[in-house]
């Protein structure tokens, strides 16, 4: 489970390295993030996979050009998610559009914010957008589990996908996991290409036999 207080202070930490000081107080749009990253609904995309992400924003940090304007883009990247909607990535890049300005960023590296959100709808950032392609591996990184925690993580997608019946759901998941494998790569990153891409496609590979055997 997720420690929200540590959370709350990465996020403080966060926004005042990348506005480059002090600014409006942190601690309310913290509050809005984790409330929504808390919802009943989420079995998935929960505070426990954002801390996740952040954790795999700093070991990629070193290959980012603004490690912090990623890690604001983590905090929003999901923080609109309703699995029945398809415009959850939009709506979420809209908010960091409205909040960050208030909180103090400027106008660019809020601009910036919003686009590494916006790419987290297709994981295909440009070749030597670096900042995108720490974000997108992040992202992603969940993909190249041990056993016990990729089926952690496909169990707790179906559970967000409650709603859809199982033929539906295995159809449209197999569609996901194809559409997945036949990317060239699937991260972009050195660390992620050298340490998760192979086991990410076992993982992958497993679960389609799984939906569709």
């Amino acid at each position: 489970m997720a420690d929200l207080d540590d959370l709350r202070a990465r996020w403080n930490r966060t926004l005042t390295a990348a506005r480059g000081g002090p600014g409006p107080d942190p601690d309310p749009y913290a509050d809005r993030l984790l409330a929504q990253w808390t919802e009943p609904h989420r079995a998935y995309h929960t505070a426990d996979h954002l801390a996740a992400v952040l954790r795999h924003v700093d070991t990629l940090a070193g290959h980012a050009g603004s490690p912090e304007l990623v890690r604001l883009a983590a905090w929003f990247h999901d923080a609109v998610y309703r699995p029945d909607r398809s415009e959850n990535e939009e709506r979420s890049a809209a908010q960091a559009e409205r909040a960050l300005p208030e909180a103090g960023l400027g106008r660019a590296d809020t601009a910036e914010v919003a686009r590494l959100v916006r790419l987290t709808v297709t994981h295909d950032p440009h070749e030597g957008d670096t900042d995108g392609e720490v974000l997108c591996d992040a992202d992603l990184a969940v993909l190249a589990g041990d056993e016990e925690a990729y089926a952690a993580y496909a169990a707790a997608v179906r559970e967000e996908y409650a709603f859809v019946p199982d033929e539906a759901f295995r159809t449209g998941r197999a569609a996901v996991l194809r559409q997945l494998l036949s990317l060239p790569r699937l991260f972009r990153t050195p660390h992620g290409t050298r340490e998760w891409e192979a086991r990410a496609r076992e993982n992958l590979t497993t679960e389609l036999a799984l939906l569709t055997g």
